[in-house]
Parts: structure tokens; sequence; C-alpha cells
């Protein structure tokens, strides 16, 4: 296979993942762990460490965040500004309260990838909301496996495929239902 087959435009497209925190089991550090990878690409086969070939996250329902044990109450966040004495500590359940559950996915998820020149563009394409609603909407692709509407029951694929066959550009009828 020549090297440049799977370097197209197509597998360099970005795709939109929803992922809804409130109904998730799994807890803050095994969501971001899996956050972390789509940003980065990794789950393409085309992945490369020095190549920004990730996708875009939605993350809904943030205010409902999971963690294990005593953590939402015993981690802390620490901010310094390289003077003395501006060392600041913040605990998880604090920032929840004042910055919501999205930034602390944020940070979590931030501390995953890798610190290089890419990870803030990396960390942009993470969007947190914390309720269900989001602006995101058109832009996520929904694949329904089985009894749900396939691609020739679309109007623009059905509309698309009767032009070609008008226009001679399909030889054969292909069958569209």
């Amino acid at each position: 296979m020549s090297q440049t087959i799977g370097k197209t435009r197509l597998a360099y497209a970005r795709s939109w993942h929803l992922i809804d925190i409130g109904s998730d089991p799994r807890a803050l550090g095994r969501v971001a762990t899996s956050i972390a990878l789509t940003l980065m690409g990794k789950h393409k086969p085309i992945f490369d460490p020095s190549t920004d070939c990730g996708d875009y996250v939605v993350a809904i329902d943030c205010a409902n965040l999971h963690t294990t044990g005593k953590k939402r109450f015993q981690k802390k966040y620490y901010t310094h500004t390289t003077r003395p004495g501006s060392l600041k500590e913040i605990s998880m359940d604090k920032m929840m309260a004042k910055w919501g559950g999205g930034e602390v996915l944020r940070k979590a998820v931030s501390g995953m990838l890798p610190k290089n020149r890419l990870r803030k563009e990396r960390l942009a394409r993470l969007k947190t909301f914390e309720g269900r609603s989001h602006p995101y909407k058109p832009n996520l692709l929904q694949v329904r496996v089985g009894g749900g509407q396939g691609i020739a029951d679309m109007k623009e694929v059905r509309r698309t495929m009767e032009e070609h066959l008008k226009r001679g550009v399909v030889e054969k009828e292909v069958e569209i239902s």
C-alpha cells in the first residue's frame, strides 16, 4: 500500500463526538483519558504525534461529574504567579461550585495531553456544558445501527442518485431502498 493512499483530506477531517458525563458510569479520570485520546487523534489509523489530527468532543451534563472516594473534597488545585506568597489552592468541590464541572474536566484532560505546542489547540476542541443543551447539535454525526434511517432514505442522497442516473454518471441502476 502506498504511503499517500491513507493521507487524504477525508482521513484528516474532524468529526464531532458527544459524551454525556451525567449518564456515563465511569469516573472522572477514565472519561478524561478517553477524551484526551480522541482529541489527540489516537483512534485514527493515520495518527502521528507531530500532527494534529484529532476530533472535536462535546461533553454535556458536566454538573453531574462522578469521582471516586473523597476526591471531590480532598483534591486541591494550586496556582502560583511566581511572585512570593502568591500560592493559592482551591478544592475540587469549591472549583465545581465556582466554575462548574466543565472546568474540572478541562483540567483533568489538560493534564493528560502531551505538554507540547499542540496542547492548546487540542484543548480548544473540547466543548463542555453544565446542562444537556448545547449549540453543536447540527455538527454531531448520528450513526444508527439497525432499524434506523439508512443512508438511502436520506432525501439528499436519493436526489443525488436520481440525478446521476439521469445524467448517465452511474452505469447501472443501484437499488435505492
